[in-house]
């Protein structure tokens, strides 16, 4: 039996002390990558509970290793156990009607631990070969060491009460740790997004315990839009944000209501700024039970972009920017679309425009504004001199316009 369940129902709001993963995925037959702890304290090391679903009822051997990034220490100097481990608990989807089998494990664990605080990534891969690779899971494990002040205002440094959002940050020192600029990096990331994501290398100030980021361009953010949101989380009728629900030729289908370019007007909605939960009814086990079902998206649009690309974002697709997201025109129906296959539950999503040669923008469609509200995740790295790997010495969560 399963040693640990996910939330069974869709949050509107999230914890605040939650930091982020990244996730990939690179085989077409693994779907639905979770991960249900995301930041780890080195301390306390309490497990991250991933799972995966693979498509069909066939057993897959599965492994995964471990690796310190950013790093020049052999395995043996972060990792305290095994350097590889099988993926041994699985069961096979029950009553639906796209077969699929839903494997999961937790790290850390009784025969690998970490020694060393720092980002690190999870490999999984097939039939004992590291070659083929099948996911890989980016999570952070932290030593608290510095205290981490931050506030987002809206009269930034280019607008005031406009597009944008910017962050001040202070870093107070404690300890052993000592201010050489050049030994710190503050690492800024929105809604779990790296697209966007900034990394700062010079403080604004230097003073003998803290290092101040003010008044920096490169903490302006796009304030966005509050995500989009459907909920499939029925075959019988249409949930929040769906059109209909229909069977055809073996699967699910969910048409979600087509969507509408809302630049120039700010919408409130609660949202989870771009996360997802799998949720389903009439199930008593979510993971075994859900049901698979094609989501298709449209947007009407009398002509497409001809200067970029046009994207669907958030963890539903991992916040990549890839061929599985990215959205075609169709120039008989005038409307952008893309269709997916994606598991019962609660999703969030938002356009991204990615103009050729320049940075992911949601003013396209949904537009940009200093009110909505988006979580930041900010990361405390230390290198002191002649280490040879990056510490992570403090994560602060901080939301704008938090209600």
């Amino acid at each position: 039996m399963k040693r640990f369940t996910f939330i069974g129902a869709f949050l509107l709001v999230f914890a605040s002390l939650m930091a982020q993963t990244h996730t990939r995925v690179f085989n077409e037959q693994i779907r639905t990558l979770r991960v249900a702890r995301e930041v780890l304290t080195l301390e306390e090391q309490e497990p991250l509970q991933i799972s995966f679903d693979e498509m069909s009822h066939d057993v897959h051997f599965y492994s995964y290793t471990v690796q310190m990034l950013n790093s020049d220490l052999l395995s043996g100097e972060y990792l305290k156990g095994f350097t590889t481990r099988d993926i041994t608990d699985y069961e096979h989807s029950m009553n639906t009607s796209r077969e699929y089998t839903h494997y999961w494990f937790e790290f850390p664990n009784e025969e690998m631990t970490l020694t060393k605080s720092g980002l690190y990534r999870i490999t999984i891969y097939e039939d004992g070969d590291t070659e083929k690779k099948v996911a890989e899971v980016d999570f952070c494990v932290v030593e608290p060491m510095v205290k981490i002040d931050a506030q987002v205002r809206y009269n930034t440094d280019i607008e005031y009460n406009g597009r944008y959002q910017q962050l001040d940050i202070n870093v107070e020192m404690s300890g052993e740790e000592r201010v050489n600029s050049e030994e710190w990096k503050v690492v800024v990331t929105q809604n779990n997004r790296t697209d966007n994501a900034v990394t700062q290398t010079k403080p604004t100030f230097v003073e003998p315990t803290r290092l101040r980021y003010m008044n920096n361009k490169e903490l302006i953010f796009e304030g966005g839009n509050e995500y989009h949101h459907f909920d499939a989380f029925s075959c019988f009728y249409a949930g929040h944000g769906i059109d209909r629900v229909y069977h055809e030729i073996g699967d699910y289908h969910a048409p979600l209501f087509a969507d509408e370019i809302t630049k120039g007007q700010y919408i409130h909605e609660f949202d989870s700024n771009g996360r997802y939960v799998v949720n389903a009814e009439r199930t008593t086990d979510v993971d075994t039970e859900a049901e698979y079902m094609w989501v298709h998206w449209t947007l009407p649009m009398e002509q497409p972009f001809f200067d970029g690309a046009l994207y669907v974002g958030g963890d539903l697709f991992g916040n990549e920017l890839s061929l599985k997201n990215r959205m075609q025109y169709d120039n008989k129906a005038q409307c952008y679309w893309l269709t997916a296959l994606v598991k019962q539950g609660g999703y969030d999503y938002q356009y991204w425009f990615v103009p050729k040669g320049q940075k992911t923008t949601t003013q396209r469609v949904d537009g940009s504004y200093w009110q909505t509200e988006n979580e930041y995740a900010i990361y405390v790295w230390w290198r002191p001199f002649g280490a040879r790997y990056d510490r992570l010495v403090g994560v602060k969560i901080i939301r704008s316009n938090a209600l």
